[in-house]
């Protein structure tokens, strides 16, 4: 402490205070890693992805440099996703991530982080929420506290924590899809899937290569989401792009025309299942709250809200009124950010270990 007196004295108060991150809300996800830092909104919005020396395990490049090499890999390196459907695949690359994204976070002189907020899948288990806390350890973040994503993307989205009527927030990630009932700045009930947009990348891969015989990577299958894909039918089933790949039998490059007509109802599919589990949620709730959503409808947040006509498609399913969340893909970290002034609010819904929890307890948030 003594150590500490001096050093604020010799740098000021002020330069002392740009050595330490004060508060940071972070949004790690299979597809990408959002960071937001109290009083200065989002500062990192990468991929999750982490490129690694196959033959001495280093890790090389992580985010977008990672990217830049995703199925242009050079020999001897691999790139990775550490974190599948929302949760820790790879402790060790997590944590390495994570660090490097928190580093990248605090900026200037920062070394330390003296709290965090993390979301966490509704579902999460206690050997998934310690991976997810020491790898917030290892990035020098001093107390970390565990949000539901779903109740987190609530507040996000515009839902204030004294609202008595009760209000339906789906989030939809790239491995996942959050769907959580919230009242009294509580969540009543919540359904997670291990289901999200990248599962319609996957279904176009694996379409591609059984009834067109060619194998296509991940980033022509995101192209082809992006430019013929839909929840609804398209207005043009004839739109076609040219896709290359190899084929299967000569394994020789080959390029093929793929039309909006032949992705829909491999698209649809997965959109179906996604909103089959929001139905299914509806399906239970309590009449009162049944009610409240009949009247405020449902609010769509995550990065899966953006694909084309999801909203239309969910609406016409469940006869609800349904709205996009503004820039829906950082509802969960605005949400976490509002909740560092709500002291009395994050006290009560914080999820972490005991020893954190005795930490929060005795100094003020």
């Amino acid at each position: 402490m003594a150590f500490m007196r001096k050093t604020a004295a010799f740098l000021g108060v002020g330069a002392l205070q740009s050595l330490v991150s004060d508060s940071m809300a972070i949004d790690m996800g299979s597809a990408s890693t959002i960071i937001a830092v109290r009083g200065r909104g989002v500062v990192v919005d990468e991929p999750s992805l982490v490129a690694v020396d196959t033959v001495t395990g280093e890790v090389i490049a992580i985010g977008r440099e990672a990217q830049q090499k995703y199925g242009r890999e050079e020999r001897g390196v691999n790139v990775i996703a550490p974190m599948l459907n929302g949760v820790v695949a790879d402790f060790e690359r997590t944590r390495e991530m994570l660090a490097h994204f928190v580093g990248e976070a605090r900026g200037g002189l920062s070394h330390f982080s003296r709290r965090a907020l993390m979301s966490v899948f509704s579902d999460v288990t206690p050997v998934e929420r310690r991976a997810l806390l020491g790898a917030a350890q290892h990035a020098r973040v001093g107390r970390v506290g565990m949000i539901e994503e779903g109740l987190a993307a609530a507040f996000g989205s515009g839902i204030s924590a004294e609202e008595t009527r009760a209000s339906a927030v789906v989030d939809i990630g790239g491995g996942t899809t959050n769907v959580a009932i919230v009242a009294n700045g509580k969540i009543i009930r919540a359904r997670a899937e291990r289901i999200g947009s990248s599962n319609i990348d996957a279904a176009i891969i694996n379409h591609v290569r059984r009834h067109r015989g060619l194998l296509i990577g991940a980033k022509r299958a995101e192209r082809i989401k992006l430019e013929l894909a839909s929840a609804t039918v398209p207005t043009n089933l004839a739109q076609e792009i040219q896709i290359n790949g190899r084929d299967l039998l000569t394994r020789m490059p080959r390029s093929i025309e793929i039309s909006a007509g032949e992705i829909y109802p491999v698209a649809q599919e997965v959109v179906r299942q996604i909103v089959a589990g929001v139905s299914a949620t509806l399906g239970e709730l309590p009449p009162e709250v049944a009610g409240d959503i009949y009247d405020r409808g449902i609010i769509l947040t995550g990065g899966g809200a953006l694909f084309g006509g999801l909203d239309e498609y969910l609406r016409d399913e469940t006869k609800l009124p349904v709205r996009v969340a503004n820039e829906p893909r950082y509802a969960i970290v605005r949400g976490l950010e509002q909740m560092f002034d709500a002291p009395l609010l994050l006290r009560r819904l914080m999820r972490q270990d005991p020893e954190a929890l005795l930490d929060l307890q005795s100094e003020t948030i």
